[in-house]
């Protein structure tokens, strides 16, 4: 008989044990327990890792700014002196009062609505009320140092467009973090051309963060729950295809659109509805964009995922809230330089995702019912071995690859 193991988890030095069987399992109390939530957040989000936050189309002048999310922590995105992008903590140096309370907008500068501290673009702390005091009485402390009382900067690297952040002040390059493959396919959908922003969609799903990361690392489920993606030939597992884990927890996906089509697989794809017809084809054919032909979805652990898919762009910001709750926040872009079809058809290709996409839709559904179903059965695991036990590239998506070298990363950071 199968023991329940305790919910709150031990100490680091004496940790629940990982099934024997190593990455070819996953131990369901990884997506429930609430002091393994906390660590993951200061270990992958807090740590010297880069976090997607933004891009810099959604700040294009001096004094414009939009709040972000780092893990639980809000910070805030600001386009300064010099065209230099700043991102600071939201929370005011002096009693930790949230400064920015607008999604986005225009700022000279910025003031605490507690006590009016103001700071400056950058974040620096220019002005305290009543620092000397009134009628000679109170006020600060004559050596107070307003240069070592600003609002908590974080370190900034922008990609083509995109936005990064680490809260850690001696982060890797943001080079040798992506490593070369993952760098080169930011480099692919932000090449440096100016971006155009098209619109957000956001949702709450009610699931472990970590149950997206997955669900990106996971080619053998697209192939089989998403009808339009097996039925129009967006995403198959009889197309040629690439599974490609990467170092630190990153990962990339590519296939081909190939239109709809029937072969001797299609009959285990029981989500293929040949029946199916769109009168405006619109919004599954695309218009030739890279050399290559190829769509592809990477992600960048532990923050993102790039998606490109016929001819829409996007950024799928992960943001947790809690144990058993995460925000999925997308951000659709196209180059400054589209023509107007170019623009028209990412709009019309942005539908397959976001909450209501017609891919999408299904994701949200499952990743909830997923938290559900391993809700007090903590003493249970996950199977992944689909397409073997290693953890290599493969040229197919009928596998669990990228998944298992996941759990591999993620056990060697937490030490579990």
């Amino acid at each position: 008989m199968d023991t329940i193991i305790p919910r709150t988890l031990a100490p680091q030095n004496q940790e629940r044990v990982w099934p024997k069987e190593g990455w070819t399992r996953v131990p369901y109390w990884v997506y429930t327990d609430p002091a393994l939530y906390v660590r993951e957040l200061e270990t992958f989000f807090y740590g010297p890792s880069w976090n997607y936050i933004g891009l810099d189309c959604e700040v294009p002048e001096k004094g414009n700014f939009k709040r972000s999310w780092i893990g639980e922590r809000q910070v805030v995105i600001v386009r300064g002196t010099g065209d230099q992008i700043h991102v600071w903590e939201n929370r005011c140096a002096h009693r930790g009062v949230r400064i920015c309370w607008q999604n986005k907008g225009q700022a000279k500068s910025f003031t605490c609505p507690y006590h009016q501290w103001n700071y400056a673009l950058d974040g620096k702390l220019q002005a305290v009320p009543l620092r000397r005091g009134a009628l000679g009485k109170g006020g600060m402390p004559a050596d107070f140092d307003m240069g070592a009382n600003g609002l908590t900067p974080l370190r900034v690297h922008v990609e083509g467009g995109s936005i990064w952040a680490s809260f850690h002040s001696n982060p890797p390059s943001f080079a040798d973090y992506c490593t070369p493959d993952v760098h080169a396919m930011i480099k692919r959908v932000c090449p440096g051309r100016k971006l155009k922003l098209l619109g957000y969609n956001r949702q709450l799903i009610k699931g472990n963060w970590k149950l997206y990361i997955e669900n990106l690392k996971d080619p053998y489920h697209a192939t089989l729950l998403h009808t339009f993606l097996i039925t129009f030939g967006l995403w198959r597992a009889d197309t040629q295809s690439e599974s490609i884990p990467q170092p630190n927890g990153h990962s990339i996906m590519a296939s081909r659109n190939v239109g709809k089509k029937t072969t001797s697989a299609t009959p285990e794809m029981s989500s293929f509805k040949g029946s199916l017809h769109l009168n405006d084809m619109d919004s599954v054919t695309q218009r030739p964009e890279f050399e290559d032909g190829k769509v592809s979805g990477g992600v960048l652990f532990p923050s993102v995922v790039l998606h490109q898919q016929a001819n829409t762009l996007g950024m799928r910001h992960i943001i947790p809230k809690s144990v058993d709750s995460f925000e999925l926040s997308w951000t659709y872009y196209g180059y400054e330089d589209d023509d107007d079809a170019m623009t028209r058809l990412r709009v019309r290709h942005a539908n397959l995702y976001g909450p209501a996409g017609y891919v999408a839709m299904e994701d949200g559904e499952v990743l909830s019912e997923s938290q559900l179903g391993v809700h007090n059965y903590e003493h249970h695991s996950a199977v992944l071995e689909m397409g073997g036990r290693d953890v290599l590239p493969q040229d197919h998506m009928v596998t669990e690859v990228m998944i298992r070298a996941f759990y591999k990363h993620y056990r060697e950071l937490l030490s579990l």
